[in-house]
């Protein structure tokens, strides 16, 4: 397995963590004019694939936001699906890996973690332009936006919290070599190959100083803690990551791009700084978190202990380097903006913030901010 595998989307086009941005489907619009997809051409690979699946017109939105893969709602009056693809324009096959996430998903179906049921691969280029592949579409919310999340009071909104760590420990309970995927990935030197990734796209994405953050990246070299044992890791685990039901249940765990075999506190340590900053920076990040009665980070952190069995005594690092990623990903996409190759409202401000997610990351190492 290639190193890739570690940390896909790390290098040219940053399909990393997203920032925030609306989660509904755009307008209806005809196969030729959707980006990215050719409606008539997916109608014919599906009905060869999966004869019986499609009984009416087939119809597609593309969900809006996200900087990453590109999501479409598809329904032919009856039924709903969901199809994933690589971004348009250039793409890096590490990047957006579509066998990879079938391969995870269909992975999971089977076990107690919700996920959305896998339904055909298409690896060609001739359906859409790229490799794709059609799941099914999963009911539930995505929750964002703070009040619409806080109008579940505070009591539910407390459950779906520890819910939320709860899915987490299970993901991490699974023995990545029972369900098939022993060599998704190199546990070994896990942590040393992410942070010389992640240094590797700094040094791409440099137009200017940053205070702090070279002082960041040598401090996490120099106290890399020793691992737990491997297990299958999400990459980007967060609340908008999933998807909620009306009575509460998770019923899927979204955008697997990042998943690997690795060191399982990682997703604990990205849970923990999108749950922190968000508290530092409203606005900036998905803000769901802040709504009256979601747990505490102590009480995040007790729980997958106690769920988990695992030592989190480390786990100041694996928010630290968290930080380091995310300041990364914000300084490429300050660096794409001042190239003029990011267009749109509000990345102008994308490089504001990268020095305080150093800074954060300093203090989440206790050491001393700058």
């Amino acid at each position: 397995m290639s190193d890739a595998s570690d940390a896909p989307g790390v290098p040219d086009d940053l399909p990393g963590p997203d920032l925030p941005g609306p989660d509904l489907p755009g307008p209806d619009l005809p196969g030729p004019d959707l980006p990215g997809l050719d409606l008539a051409r997916l109608r014919e690979r599906i009905d060869r694939e999966l004869p019986g699946l499609l009984t009416g017109e087939l119809r597609a939105r593309l969900f809006e936001g996200g900087r990453s893969n590109l999501t479409y709602l598809l329904e032919d009056g009856s039924g709903r699906w969901v199809l994933r693809r690589p971004p348009l324009g250039h793409v890096l096959a590490t990047a957006h890996d579509m066998a990879r996430e079938f391969r995870v998903l269909g992975a999971l179906h089977p076990t107690g973690v919700p996920v959305p049921e896998p339904l055909l691969l298409i690896e060609d280029e001739a359906v859409t332009g790229a490799p794709c592949y059609l799941m099914e579409c999963a009911p539930g919310t995505v929750y964002r936006d703070t009040e619409q999340f806080a109008g579940l009071g505070e009591e539910r909104v407390h459950r779906l919290g520890l819910h939320l760590v709860d899915t987490l420990v299970e993901l991490h309970a699974l023995d990545p070599q029972r369900i098939g995927l022993a060599d998704f990935g190199r546990p070994e030197g896990f942590l040393e190959r992410q942070l010389g990734r992640w240094g590797k796209q700094l040094a791409a994405s440099r137009s200017r100083e940053v205070a702090g953050i070279d002082e960041l990246q040598a401090h996490l070299a120099a106290a890399l803690p020793l691992s737990p044992a491997p297990a299958l890791v999400h990459g980007d685990y967060r609340l908008d990551n999933v998807l909620v039901d009306a009575e509460d249940r998770i019923t899927a765990v979204l955008d697997w791009e990042m998943s690997t075999v690795g060191d399982p506190l990682t997703d604990l340590g990205l849970l923990v700084m999108y749950v922190e900053l968000a508290r530092r920076f409203d606005g900036v990040l998905p803000g769901a978190v802040l709504a009256p009665g979601f747990p505490a980070t102590d009480e995040l952190v007790a729980r997958y202990a106690e769920g988990s069995g695992r030592d989190v005594g480390t786990l100041g690092w694996y928010v630290g380097f968290a930080s380091f990623k995310l300041a990364v990903v914000l300084e490429g996409i300050h660096y794409r903006w001042t190239t003029g190759a990011t267009v749109g409202p509000g990345f102008d401000r994308v490089g504001e913030l990268v020095p305080a997610f150093v800074r954060f990351g300093l203090a989440s190492l206790k050491l001393k901010e700058h």
